[in-house]
């Protein structure tokens, strides 16, 4: 499923292009109806992330959740005036690469006929963004709001002081496998399988390593290095963990081939020490790793 920082930026799209704007919402497919006639006529307030869940504030106080799951995606289009990526979600390629920019050429005529099983669309005087596929789709309170990210951990791309000291403390007091705790998302919210595969590859941790078991020192670099490593994925709308010194082309950006040190390399040498890189299951994922380096 979409990572953190896809969500991020989803949001920071959503506020550039919709905040302080009325919105007709509708939902074509019929599954929102309900939650559609609650929030249309509204202008949406903020757009806001934390983990994977993402929600916009109306003015009346309501919110719209949406969590996008393994299949869930947003497209976008508008007039000139309506800039970013044109779909963010699934289904995606490696990196977690976004599509193309929203905005149109010539004359807008309002969005097109939905097409495919549209859950919500949001249409305001330049533009449009419909959903489809996602896990979650509800309208609900604030209060509500705040129930949902009081089950979270802390959120690396908010980074708020005291977020790294909570996010050790959650780690360190539980048994469990850092591999499962790294995507568990009341210790660390936004983590999905590449982060966790990339940062725990970067740290030499071995997956299977209690967290209980981790110094203070190890979750401390674990967290900085997500910090850092999400950051850079909402900056380029992509995954990559691997330095421009392993990138082959122009060495500008980082073909695919290139953009990680283990995530879907198994079989292949490790980049750093030429181990073969290892895949298992935990946790019903895959869990890829180099047994040379991760010891």
């Amino acid at each position: 499923m979409p990572e953190g920082h896809s969500v991020h930026r989803l949001a920071r799209q959503f506020q550039d292009v919709f905040g302080g704007r009325r919105l007709d919402v509708s939902s074509p497919q019929g599954r929102f109806a309900s939650g559609a006639e609650l929030l249309t006529g509204h202008t949406m307030v903020d757009a806001m992330a934390h983990g994977k869940q993402f929600f916009l504030r109306f003015d009346h106080e309501l919110f719209l959740h949406v969590h996008l799951g393994l299949y869930g995606a947003w497209s976008f289009g508008g007039d000139s005036s309506f800039t970013g990526a044109s779909s963010i979600g699934a289904p995606r390629r490696i990196g977690e690469r976004e599509s193309g920019s929203a905005s149109e050429d010539g004359e807008y005529a309002g969005p097109p006929a939905p097409i495919g099983a549209v859950r919500v669309r949001l249409v305001s005087d330049h533009g449009w963004a419909d959903l489809r596929g996602a896990t979650t789709c509800a309208a609900i309170t604030a209060a509500e709001a705040e129930a949902v990210l009081a089950r979270l951990g802390p959120d690396p791309l908010h980074n708020r002081p005291g977020d790294r000291d909570e996010f050790i403390r959650r780690l360190r007091r539980r048994k469990t496998a850092v591999a499962l705790l790294m995507m568990d998302q009341s210790v660390l919210a936004g983590v999905g399988n590449i982060y966790r595969a990339e940062v725990l590859f970067r740290q030499a941790v071995d997956p299977w390593t209690p967290g209980s078991s981790i110094d203070t020192e190890t979750a401390a670099r674990l967290w900085d290095d997500t910090v850092a490593t999400m950051s850079d994925g909402v900056r380029d709308g992509r995954i990559v963990t691997t330095p421009p010194t392993l990138w082959t082309g122009d060495g500008r950006t980082a073909p695919d081939a290139d953009a990680h040190f283990v995530y879907k390399r198994d079989g292949m040498p490790c980049r750093a020490c030429g181990t073969l890189v290892g895949m298992t299951e935990i946790g019903a994922r895959k869990l890829y790793w180099c047994p040379g380096c991760q010891v």
